[in-house]
């Protein structure tokens, strides 16, 4: 993991949300005026519950990865692996998660889209077994 180069300073253990959470990460909130940007930093094997990011119009995330390698995932679709230099548009009502690769630290900026009435929905956790028959 030392030849992984993070370019905002990661941000202490992400308590505030750790119970949607399977592993340890950190948050750095960049921005909460305007846009909200926070960086997000996984241990490897780490990842996040499946999740909606609900709004009434606009809404929903983008996703740009600077460091590590991880995974996104879209509810009935393969797992797309991802890279620095990756953007993941997803649109609001999307279910989803996305996290490190088992063997890497991965870190992406999570932008959120301002929209009308947003809100998160937190649903189950990626299961071992999901988790682990990825490549």
């Amino acid at each position: 993991m030392s030849d992984i180069i993070e370019i905002f300073e990661r941000g202490p253990e992400n308590t505030a949300y750790a119970a949607y959470f399977t592993g340890q990460s950190y948050l750095n909130m960049l921005s909460t005026q305007g846009v909200v940007i926070g960086n997000v930093t996984f241990e490897p094997g780490c990842r996040n519950h499946w999740h909606i990011h609900h709004a009434t119009q606009g809404g929903g995330q983008i996703l740009l990865c600077t460091a590590g390698r991880g995974w996104y995932q879209e509810e009935g679709k393969p797992a797309r692996a991802l890279h620095a230099g990756d953007v993941v548009n997803i649109p609001a009502g999307v279910k989803h998660w996305h996290g490190a690769a088992k063997d890497s630290l991965f870190v992406h900026l999570a932008i959120e889209v301002p929209g009308e009435n947003t809100q998160n929905e937190w649903c189950e956790p990626v299961s071992d077994e999901q988790y682990n028959q990825l490549p």
